[in-house]
């Protein structure tokens, strides 16, 4: 590994150390910081089993660091078998509305 490569890898590293200090953290950065899949993290946007920013005029979702760390601590359930399960219902729910 040449010393460019060298520079470029650290200046990666310090990137997602200072991402980590962000209060608010989009889609992205909330993968990064959770390691959670950008697709996990939609799937519990859209069944709102996820603390987020609410703001109706923003389309892109927005997450409260401190929230998130508070939600991990209470043990969320992340499992992809919850997940369908809960999706599947609220399809359900609103297919009889």
């Amino acid at each position: 590994m040449n010393e460019q490569e060298n520079v470029v890898g650290l200046l990666e590293d310090i990137k997602a150390l200072l991402s980590q200090n962000k209060k608010v953290l989009n889609v992205e950065d909330l993968a990064q910081y959770t390691g959670l899949s950008k697709s996990k993290i939609y799937k519990l946007t859209h069944l709102r089993l996820i603390p987020m920013g609410n703001n109706k005029h923003i389309r892109q979702k927005f997450f409260d660091k401190d929230a998130i760390d508070a939600w991990l601590l209470g043990e969320p359930k992340l499992s992809d078998a919850y997940l369908e399960h809960e999706f599947n219902r609220k399809l359900l729910k609103n297919g009889k509305s």
